[in-house]
């Protein structure tokens, strides 16, 4: 790789210019579309006594941030350093989140000590469950582990419209269109998972918590009209 590539490509300006017209576009598709959303008054609920962990299938990444009830408490969404992961991060930022970046030069307890830090500072931790590179639908350890770390309510969250398009990506991310009916779902999971848990208890969460992101997204695509049940 040439070394204006790496500079572009590790460029936080480049980011966000490309961040900046996505999330205007973003905009338009929330004041487009006709939003039907569920459980967000649990959500703000919890919200109201501390942070939460929020977890997401990466397919339903695009729209976490314009979804995000900021005002009740803001959220920090973990992104690798990648290029694409780079764009994610500053288009979170277009909205007024707190992005965080995983990066492969930092110690792992370098990264939890960070991460706990934004935790005591009463931001949400944002995750996706099979991300950033797959197998799509299949949970990771990840998310696992800042639930048994951080002790604090998960939510699975899903968004679906009615119009959109697929992209040719490992995870044939949803990419809203204009104009849709629109579906958001927030939705508690109780994991049941201690600081101290067994593999067996690690077992059950990792289920409990593929569960529960399937029936968010299934009922998002429910309210969207994608499907019938």
């Amino acid at each position: 790789m040439s070394p204006l590539r790496r500079s572009l490509e590790n460029s936080k300006v480049l980011a966000r210019l490309l961040a900046t017209p996505m999330a205007w576009y973003l905009r338009l598709c929330m004041t487009t579309t006709r939003w039907q959303v569920e459980g967000k008054d649990a959500l703000l609920a919890d919200m109201a006594k501390g942070p939460v962990l929020c977890v997401l299938w990466h397919e339903r990444l695009m729209m976490i941030a314009p979804h995000w009830p900021k005002k009740a408490g803001t959220l920090s969404c973990l992104h690798n350093t990648a290029p694409i992961g780079r764009v994610a991060g500053a288009l979170q930022a277009c909205f007024g989140l707190d992005p965080f970046e995983m990066s492969a030069n930092r110690s792992n307890l370098a990264t939890s000590r960070a991460v706990m830090r934004r935790s005591k500072d009463g931001i949400s931790i944002g995750i996706t469950a099979d991300g950033p590179i797959g197998p799509s639908y299949t949970v990771m350890d990840a998310p696992l582990e800042w639930a048994r770390t951080l002790q604090q309510p998960v939510y699975a969250y899903a968004f679906a419209t009615s119009r959109h398009r697929r992209l040719r990506t490992w995870d044939t991310m949803m990419i809203p269109r204009l104009f849709g009916k629109g579906a958001v779902v927030f939705a508690p999971v109780d994991l049941d998972l201690p600081r101290k848990a067994s593999e067996a208890q690690i077992a059950r969460a990792r289920d409990a918590l593929q569960a529960g992101l399937h029936q968010a997204t299934a009922r998002a695509d429910y309210l969207a009209g994608l499907t019938d049940d």
